[in-house]
Formats: structure tokens, C-alpha cells, sequence
């Protein structure tokens, strides 16, 4: 079954710190609406808004710029960005001392936002709400293993998000935090009935969604065998779960085309032309060089729905809520949040 066919466009990687000749290139193919940026992509903050007013400078204001800075193991950019901890650090802190996890929660959240935003980046791919129920990569990276507390913590998250002036990202949809292996090495499979993946992995994402907390929603390459044979970012049947069932009206994005657990559905192109039927709107791909792999055999005749979903898109822009003239550490409200924290941190 295809379900919204024709509306997927890509987030692609770049080379390095500057933009190459061929980075230039991809950046005008009509089907990239944004880039996510990597550990190689950064040396220090003046590079890296040099960076962003190159990608500007070809593609506008509305093109989408992403990264990965949850904290803890998965942060991209080093200092002057605060090096936060994992989210499981703000899981920890709950079982003891519930108030002060929540407000540690709320700063996490907004420093995180408000730095990326301030730099000019519009998205960080956040919060994860995957179970930390024994999977390889997803770990500390969840906020607990207990779903109400990943609820609890959840809703803090996005709302501080939100206050920052950013959208938010759950991940990963319908919960990667069960599957021991990792997708990014391995075709990953859960064997569980579908009652079972409902009353846990699924918890988090349903109660965030009724409560209008979610703007995205980034898909797993795990395969939920007991409803499709194919990954998740890959399945009409789990996109017309997110869709129908639980009513989400946001932005769908896959995870990137290039792990191993994207591999079952052939190759590149294949790939995106499976999220594309699957009802997928942005598809991300991370290596530059199979972004020219992949760029020199589409253009808008592959995803002929494209401009509606251009549109749909822009929802996801950011807007400071720190003066965009000055640097966020030069900046009284950030100050006072980076005391807080850390206050809250050593406490």
C-alpha cells in the first residue's frame, strides 16, 4: 500500500568546514531542502557561522540547517557550545530528586536550542524518547527506562524547546530502545508482538503527540516484524500508524539512508523512492559521497508532490529568541541559564 505518495524531499551532509565545489552542486538540486552537520563540519563557532552564511548565501533563509547535540556521547559541536550531558544523566537525577531533574531538564533544553539557534542552525534532532530497555545505540541516550518518566521528562524537554524558539524531533519512531543491535551496523529486527511494542516503546510518542508536544517525528530502520517486513521509515503501515492512529499532523523524516538498516530496500535510489511511496516528507542522507550518487539519479519527477512539501517544511525554520547580533555567551539570559545548570549539576 502507498500512503501519500510523492512528497519526500532530502537533508544531505557536506564534505568539511567550508563548502566544496561539489557541495555547491548539491546544494542546488531541486529535492534538497536542508543540511545536517557533523563533527566535520565544525572547528569553532566562527567557522562554523562562516559556514552557515556560505549555505545561506546559495539557498536562502528558509533552507533548513540540522545537527545531532543531545548531549553526552552524541554532541557535534565542542565549546564555546555547552557540552551537555546525556539525557539519561537527567533520568538519573529524577530518581532522586524529581524537582530538580525537571528543572535541570528545562535548562538542558533551552541552552541546547537557544545556542544552536542564536549560531543560526534551525533544528537539533531532539528529544529522544526511545526506552533505554538494552539497545547498543541507544543507551543513556533515552531518558529512562521507565516510559512515564520519559514522558514526564519528555513534555519538559519540548516545551523548553519550544520556549527557545525551536521545533522539536522525537525519535525513534516507534521506539528503538528495545533492539539490542545497532542500525547504524546491522538490518535490525524485533521480534515482539505489536501489543507488546504498544504498551512501552510506543507510550512516549502517543502521549507526546496528543499533547501537541511534537512538531517531527524521525523513524527507526528497525524491521517491527508483527506489522511490516519492511523498516519502519520504509513502511506504509507504520507511517499510517503515526498518521491515523495516533493523528500526527507534523513533519515525518526518515533516519539516514545510508546505515545498514536502510540497506533492505535496495539501493540508494530505491531507498528514497521507498520512503517516497511510504509517505515519508524529508529523508536524510549523511555522506557526501553517496549524496552524488544518489543527487545524479533524481530530480523533481521522482517526488512530484515536492513543492507542497517545500512548504509543509518551513514549519521546522527556528527563530532566536536570543539577540541573533551577539554571540549567545554574550548573552545575560544564556549566563544565567549556564549558572543554573551547572549549580543544579554539582548539586
Amino acid at each position: 500500500m502507498r500512503y501519500n505518495v510523492g512528497m519526500t524531499t532530502l537533508m544531505i551532509g557536506i564534505e568539511g568546514q567550508t563548502l566544496s565545489e561539489q557541495d555547491k552542486k548539491h546544494l542546488q538540486h531541486p529535492l534538497v531542502c536542508g543540511v545536517i552537520l557533523f563533527a566535520r563540519n565544525y572547528e569553532n563557532h566562527q567557522q562554523l557561522h562562516e559556514l552557515v552564511q556560505q549555505i545561506r548565501a546559495i539557498r536562502g533563509e528558509n533552507f533548513l540547517l540540522a545537527v545531532d547535540q543531545e548531549g553526552g556521547r552524541v554532541i557535534r559541536f565542542g565549546k564555546p557550545f555547552s557540552q551537555l550531558p546525556a539525557l539519561g544523566e537527567l533520568g538519573n537525577r529524577y530518581q532522586s530528586n524529581q524537582e530538580q531533574a525537571l528543572s535541570m531538564t528545562h535548562l538542558h533544553a533551552w541552552l541546547m536550542a537557544a545556542e544552536l539557534l542564536n549560531t543560526g542552525i534551525d533544528l537539533s534532532f531532539s528529544p529522544v524518547l526511545d526506552i533505554n530497555n538494552g539497545s547498543d545505540v541507544i543507551g543513556d541516550r533515552a531518558f529512562s527506562q521507565d516510559p512515564h518518566e520519559v514522558i514526564e521528562l519528555g513534555k519538559m524537554y519540548c516545551g523548553s524547546m519550544h520556549t527557545a524558539g525551536m521545533k522539536t524531533t522525537a525519535k525513534h519512531y516507534p521506539g528503538h530502545g528495545t533492539v539490542k543491535a545497532d542500525s547504524h551496523h546491522h538490518i535490525t529486527r524485533d521480534e515482539r508482538p505489536q501489543h507488546a511494542i504498544e504498551n512501552l516503546d510506543l507510550v512516549p510518542f502517543r502521549t507526546l503527540i496528543t499533547a501537541d508536544k511534537i512538531d517531527a517525528v524521525m523513524m527507526s530502520h528497525v524491521i517491527y516484524q508483527d506489522m511490516d517486513e519492511q523498516p519502519a521509515g520504509f513502511s506504509s503501515s507504520w507511517i499510517k500508524h503515526l498518521r491515523e492512529t495516533l493523528n500526527f499532523k507534523g513533519i515525518i523524516i526518515s533516519d539516514d539512508l545510508a546505515m545498514t538498516g536502510a540497506t533492505g530496500a535496495g539501493d540508494l535510489k530505491q531507498r528514497f523512492l521507498a520512503c517516497r511511496d511510504a509517505g515519508v516528507d524529508l529523508a536524510l542522507l549523511c555522506k557526501p559521497d553517496l549524496c552524488t550518487e544518489l543527487l545524479s539519479q533524481i530530480d523533481h519527477s521522482d517526488a512530484p508532490g515536492y513543492p507542497r512539501t517545500m512548504r509543509r517544511l518551513q514549519k521546522l525554520k527556528g527563530h532566536s529568541t536570543l539577540h541573533k547580533d551577539r554571540p549567545f555567551w554574550d548573552q545575560q539570559r544564556w549566563q544565567n541559564a549556564q549558572r543554573a545548570f551547572n549549580t543544579l549539576k554539582q548539586s
